[in-house]
């Protein structure tokens, strides 16, 4: 308004005006004190809440914190029971890289041999338990038909170092009577005639077990399929150390006589019916 005012009269209506409102106005007196106390109340407030705020936030002096309690609870899982085998002879292989299998069922027994996951020949190294006792340390222990020399050798292994089940087959060989006769499951499944070591190189008699299976490359000689087992015989220049086969034969005319290296021959018959029934683990009685 002062500046739609001419002849400079503005200063002196500016200054009636608050004369004539504070002189002739108690009312506006009043509502002008409420307004300076709620702006003033306003202003205080405006300092207060930043105050509240940070209090709240744990920076100031009177601070008033609420734990709440958590309760956790720790679940410690147990590592998995190991299946002990109780029905023998079982066969399968072992759980880790190698273990040591020992002369008792003692971890500080002497160390009969070590026995790898994979062979020399790089396949798996099969394993057979003929027995089951709780060792020195409170623990279940397997006793193993092992793959060595001399023939019959057994070692005890911890029951958890190897994963094995019963074997459901059984190859029985009677070196006098020129025999083979396969089992499964208790039940008669195979008979035929064989040829064995000849005098001075005889087949070794025993408990063995097939440690692998395979069909002969070019080589009829060992006819259409053999078997290595864990026997040994008595020539070490013999492949693989002398190792006792039983595979079928190039010369049929000459089973039910003694004149191999050590190992058994069969009829290509019987050897396509070893594939069938004698797999990796069946154990092997070699009888007089």
């Amino acid at each position: 308004m002062a500046a739609l005012d001419s002849g400079g009269r503005d200063g002196v209506r500016s200054n009636d005006l608050r004369l004539r409102y504070s002189a002739t106005s108690p009312v506006s007196r009043r509502a002008l004190i409420a307004i300076l106390l709620v702006a003033s109340l306003g202003l205080v407030a405006a300092v207060a809440l930043p105050n509240r705020a940070q209090a709240g936030s744990g920076t100031g002096t009177a601070t008033t914190t609420t734990t709440t309690a958590t309760t956790t609870t720790t679940t410690t899982s147990k590592p998995p029971k190991t299946h002990v085998e109780r029905v023998f002879p079982a066969a399968g292989e072992l759980v880790g890289n190698s273990v040591a299998a020992r002369k008792s069922p003692n971890p500080n027994s002497r160390s009969v041999k070590v026995l790898h996951y994979f062979r020399p020949d790089y396949r798996v190294q099969e394993v057979l338990a003929v027995a089951e006792k709780a060792g020195s340390d409170g623990k279940p222990w397997y006793k193993l038909s092992l793959p060595m020399r001399p023939n019959n050798s057994y070692g005890w292994v911890p029951a958890s170092s190897v994963k094995i089940a019963a074997a459901r087959s059984q190859i029985v060989i009677s070196v006098s009577r020129r025999t083979i006769d396969v089992y499964v499951r208790g039940k008669h499944r195979w008979h035929g005639i064989v040829a064995v070591g000849a005098p001075g190189r005889e087949t070794p008699l025993g408990h063995y077990y097939v440690q692998a299976r395979f069909v002969p490359f070019h080589d009829p000689f060992l006819g259409v399929f053999a078997l290595e087992t864990s026997a040994y015989s008595k020539l070490t220049e013999w492949p693989g150390g002398g190792v006792v086969g039983i595979h079928g034969t190039s010369e049929p005319q000459l089973l039910g006589k003694a004149v191999s290296h050590g190992c058994v021959r069969v009829s290509n018959v019987t050897a396509s019916h070893l594939k069938t029934l004698a797999p990796l683990g069946t154990p092997i009685l070699i009888k007089r």
